[in-house]
């Protein structure tokens, strides 16, 4: 749980960079390809991080409105990358400007429970973490190239001449 919305504000700016690096590396060929039955497309996934930051903002009092709810996604993962950006920063600026490090331990309701709004931010960043855990692995299995999030990845270990850990 957070509480203090610089914090949340510099590791959300570090999150959003790590989810654009993801959604850079999608292509228009493979951004609908389907692994499995049971398992989102790499456009989906991205679609549904980026709605979700609108979604729970809207939920949690952050906007007004929710201006992405029953949007399709994008046509190209430009746009879609483009509007996640949009909406990401716009984020940082509503919690900037209509919370405090005071009220974060006040409570909202959140999907049938209430959570402090420091927890609305942290569920946010962890939201976006796991989905763009699940996209790396789609993307390795689609053959795209994985960028280093925490850490060089293998190809990014393989660029700078070194064996990848395996």
């Amino acid at each position: 749980m957070y509480r203090d919305i610089q914090v949340f504000s510099t590791d959300w700016q570090h999150e959003s960079a790590n989810t654009v690096k993801i959604f850079s590396g999608i292509t228009e060929e493979t951004k609908t390809v389907k692994i499995n039955a049971n398992i989102r497309s790499l456009e989906r996934l991205a679609w549904h991080i980026t709605e979700t930051i609108t979604e729970m903002g809207t939920k949690a009092g952050l906007f007004d409105e929710n201006p992405l709810e029953d949007q399709p996604a994008p046509a190209t993962m430009a746009e879609l990358t483009a509007i996640y950006q949009q909406y990401s920063q716009r984020l940082t600026e509503a919690v900037q400007q209509r919370w405090t490090n005071e009220n974060l331990t006040e409570e909202v309701p959140m999907y049938g429970e209430n959570w402090s709004k420091g927890t609305v931010l942290s569920v946010l960043i962890s939201h976006e973490a796991h989905h763009r855990s699940q996209m790396t692995i789609i993307m390795r299995m689609v053959g795209l190239p994985v960028p280093g999030l925490y850490g060089p990845s293998q190809e990014e270990w393989a660029a700078m001449g070194m064996p990848a850990m395996q």
